[in-house]
């Protein structure tokens, strides 16, 4: 059973960063995109940035400039480096992991919260 468990979010003050992550297990097999998504009260879900196989990103642009995404596929483990955090920011982020058409699963999600 696949499983992925975000980790790093939490308080943080307007300018700081966090360093979220997402554990994978269950699976042996190459996922073929990994993404975080977040979801702010009251939004809609909003993917922030994806990762492929090959180590491709691709950014939302309220994230570009900003957030750092990254995995290392021996870890099983994708990354989002968050910078010059803004009010704008806070929301829930949860990742996301795509190993077929079909097969995606996502994690339990983890609060972010930005202070001004």
């Amino acid at each position: 059973q696949v499983q992925l468990v975000e980790s790093g979010g939490g308080l943080v003050q307007a300018g700081g960063s966090l360093r979220l992550s997402c554990q994978a297990s269950g699976t042996t097999m190459l996922f073929q995109v990994m993404a975080w998504y977040r979801q702010a009260p009251g939004k809609q879900r909003e993917l922030v940035a994806a990762v492929y196989s090959n180590g491709t990103p691709r950014y939302a642009d309220s994230g570009k400039g900003r957030f750092s995404i990254s995995r290392d596929i021996a870890k099983k483990t994708m990354y989002l480096q968050m910078n010059s955090l803004t009010p704008d920011d806070p929301a829930v982020y949860s990742c996301t992991a795509n190993l077929a058409p079909g097969r995606n699963y996502w994690g339990q999600g983890i609060p972010v919260t930005v202070s001004s």
